[in-house]
């Protein structure tokens, strides 16, 4: 196995394992999932129903996206249609089987600057995603950190049957948000449902999710006190823009 591909799958490891933390409670169980672009259109990505703390190299499943990424716009792609495409996906055909959700990944990975990306159900995101404050939440920021780890907004998908509706509904929503911000989103919000973060590191990924968790807490305690209050939409471009904080972008590795 060649070197740099060895150190894709420990980085892989790496950052499921922090996403999948007991004391963080962000993914139980079989929650959530993770993936890592490992070039010329093939990915890993853990296996339908391994858990993120405990996961090892065998959980992985190394697949390819091309049987995956056209069924985005074929008409008539139903359940069937799927099943087929997850399992002819695999290099391996020995391998586990990868989650529906490897659609949504697959479509991330393809994205420009995008090599890692993480999904959690992390409980304090999740309170205010099912409730009706899901968009205010998606849209403004509260302080400069949650810009510098988060971007400017979160794209916010409605909720949507798992699968391949959801994962149209998220290759649309994120298209949008495309156009309007000129790159591919830190966090991707998913109605009554959870989180997704992506980037080019396992600590951008990292740095997105806990960020935004630490947000939503805040949200949540600013709210009982007659709050929250939203930093202006001139000074989240300002910091997103500043020199200074790209610098320490660079440092942390996001």
């Amino acid at each position: 196995m060649p070197s740099d591909r060895r150190e894709k799958i420990r980085e892989l490891l790496r950052l499921s394992h922090e996403l999948g933390r007991e004391d963080r409670g962000m993914a139980i169980l079989g929650e959530g999932n993770s993936s890592a672009r490992l070039g010329d259109g093939s990915f890993m990505i853990k296996a339908s129903g391994s858990s993120l703390g405990t996961l090892r190299a065998g959980d992985l499943v190394e697949c390819t996206s091309g049987p995956l990424l056209p069924l985005f716009d074929r008409r008539g792609a139903g359940d069937a249609e799927v099943e087929a495409a997850l399992e002819a996906c695999r290099v391996d055909p020995r391998s586990k089987k990868p989650s529906i959700e490897t659609l949504f990944h697959a479509f991330f990975l393809s994205l420009p600057e995008v090599e890692f990306v993480g999904h959690t159900h992390a409980p304090a995101v999740s309170r205010i995603l099912c409730s009706p404050q899901a968009r205010l939440f998606a849209s403004r920021r509260l302080f400069p950190d949650e810009v510098i780890c988060c971007g400017e907004a979160s794209v916010l998908v409605p909720y949507t049957d798992p699968g391949l509706p959801l994962a149209r509904a998220i290759r649309s929503r994120t298209r949008s948000y495309m156009r309007r911000y000129r790159g591919a989103p830190r966090v991707v919000l998913l109605e009554n449902h959870g989180i997704v973060t992506l980037g080019r590191t396992p600590e951008a990924v990292l740095a997105a999710m806990l960020m935004a968790e630490k947000a939503a807490r805040i949200w949540l305690g600013a709210a009982l006190l007659g709050g929250p209050h939203f930093l202006p939409a001139r000074e989240v471009r300002r910091i997103a823009g500043r020199a200074d904080e790209e610098c320490r972008r660079r440092a942390m590795k996001i």
